[in-house]
């Protein structure tokens, strides 16, 4: 692990709840390096949230496990970064209890998260589900992180966070770190292939390409994908009237680097059919590295293993010292071991 003293410190949670897309990758993912040579970056995969949902055990182990290969292949250099899963840190579940008991009721029934997922999970509304952004903030504050990156979903986290930090040291005086929200680099909007007004989701399969989907799907995807049903059958780039080949155009240029000026060159006087397998492939080589290299980490079960073990063991020793001060703040007796 490269010396990180002088670094400013960033935590990001992720929850194992489906397989890389092309999406991520393109909208976020290749951005993490430049981010883990700026900061001192602690990822974890945040089992303990997944669970606010009802999840099958042996799919919530292999998620765990290959979204965290994903991860690495998609530049997350353990030894750049402290990667680990969240349930291997035991801190993070009891100072999650104590800051429940800081956080109000009034400010968990205000979060818009829990509104639409017990909305969605009208048959387990349970009181993780309502508390969790409590352990939200043990996750953050633990680690005295000095930024957070936020998307618009979750900036209402992030203010709650700060809140509860706040409060708790002017109770007890200065324990944590307010942390501030980062707004990070994002990449490409990618729209489905099926529907292509709507973002590219997991939930609608045929319209999602996934990290490790097989170059023969990926084709075929890309050559069922909805262009526009205008009589021009240019390709232009023009996101409000022809948003299938937009997004077609947005995603070659994402994998090849070229400009959307050149693409509209590049394809002059030719239809839609020869955009769509055109980008197919270069998506297919584009990915081509990230899968291979993703299907050889998790092969190599004890290299993945040796990594989430260190990274769990360093962030112990973070979380250890936080969790021994706040024990000491509240009044608890101190540990005989």
């Amino acid at each position: 692990m490269e010396n990180q003293e002088n670094k400013k410190r960033m935590l990001s949670g992720i929850q194992p709840s489906g397989d890389l897309h092309l999406g991520n990758y393109l909208g976020a993912v290749k951005n993490w390096d430049e981010m883990i040579d700026q900061f001192d970056c602690y990822y974890f995969m945040a089992d303990l949230h997944s669970i606010t949902v009802r999840q099958n055990p042996a799919d919530l182990r292999r998620r765990s496990k290959t979204q965290l290969a994903q991860y690495i292949a998609s530049g997350l250099d353990p030894e750049k970064c402290t990667l680990f899963i969240q349930s291997h840190v035991h801190e993070h579940a009891e100072l999650g209890w104590i800051l429940n008991c800081y956080t109000m009721f009034g400010e968990l029934s205000r979060m818009t998260q829990f509104k639409d997922k017990s909305a969605k999970n009208t048959e387990n509304i349970n009181g993780g589900l309502f508390t969790y952004p409590a352990l939200m903030a043990a996750d953050i504050l633990l680690y005295q992180a000095d930024y957070v990156p936020v998307g618009e979903d979750q900036k209402q986290h992030c203010e709650l966070t700060r809140d509860v930090a706040i409060r708790f040291n002017n109770i007890y005086g200065e324990t944590f770190k307010v942390p501030e929200p980062f707004i990070p680099k994002v990449g490409a909007r990618i729209m489905s292939l099926s529907n292509p007004v709507s973002k590219m989701s997991k939930s609608d399969p045929a319209g999602c390409v996934f990290v490790m989907d097989k170059p023969e799907d990926i084709a075929r995807k890309f050559k069922r994908a909805v262009t526009d049903s205008d009589t021009e059958h240019c390709v232009r780039y023009a996101p409000k009237e022809k948003p299938g080949v937009s997004n077609l155009m947005q995603i070659y240029s994402s994998v090849t680097g070229k400009t959307l000026e050149e693409i509209e060159k590049e394809f002059d006087g030719q239809g839609y059919g020869a955009l769509k397998p055109t980008v197919g492939d270069a998506v297919i080589e584009s990915l081509r590295p990230l899968r291979e290299e993703s299907e050889r980490i998790l092969a190599d079960k004890a290299y993945l293993e040796s990594v989430y073990t260190e990274g769990a063991q360093k962030a112990t020793y973070v979380a250890r010292k936080t969790l021994r001060k706040v024990y000491k703040r509240v009044g608890f007796v101190e540990k005989p071991f």
